[in-house]
């Protein structure tokens, strides 16, 4: 389902204003030679630990595109991912990556044994989509699971070790074969 996650962020979402802070937004890097859009978190779960924001290139988009990380600094180019990363693939919330002098992730070098539920939901009719956000927002609070959601549009879902997100999956389940939504587990 990646391709459809990413597929799903092919414009701006919607309500997205071009200025806000932390939104998907255009960047001029290099002195303006090449032009990224980087996707910044709105409220990422672990906030307060935050103290550096790296950068994760998203290579299956066409356009340059890549997702700001929230970390912890652990050593020199050593970080602990501190959000919920919403398109980023193989990265968690807790994992530990390295970065290049450019602050973009090279590698991830310990897994945390967290996994990460994505979901992206596609409906054109606003009153759709947000009558399907509040019904996945109650089944995310009945769970406990820490969350992050993107524009109201966008969700990334916390699972540390041994938790217990049946009831969610069984409802992206079901709302995914009305093709409301798109939704992936990732570790």
């Amino acid at each position: 389902m990646r391709t459809h996650l990413l597929a799903a962020a092919e414009h701006t979402p919607p309500h997205a204003s071009p200025d806000s802070y932390c939104r998907i937004r255009g960047s001029e890097l290099d002195h303006g030679r090449h032009s990224i859009a980087l996707i910044a978190h709105e409220e990422p779960i672990g906030k307060d630990l935050i103290d550096h924001v790296i950068q994760a290139d998203l290579p299956d988009r066409k356009d340059g595109w890549r997702e700001q990380l929230g970390v912890r600094s652990l050593t020199g180019d050593t970080f602990e991912v501190a959000c919920l990363p919403f398109f980023t693939q193989g990265i968690c919330h807790r994992d530990v990556v390295t970065v290049d002098d450019d602050q973009v992730v090279t590698a991830v070098v310990h897994k945390s044994g967290h996994q990460t539920i994505r979901v992206a939901l596609v409906m054109k009719n606003q009153d759709d989509r947000d009558q399907v956000r509040e019904l996945i927002q109650v089944k995310v609070t009945e769970t406990g699971l820490p969350h992050e959601w993107l524009h109201v549009t966008y969700l990334a879902v916390d699972l540390p070790p041994g938790s217990d997100a049946g009831s969610l999956v069984q409802l992206l389940k079901h709302l995914s074969q009305t093709r409301n939504l798109y939704w992936e587990i990732d570790s």
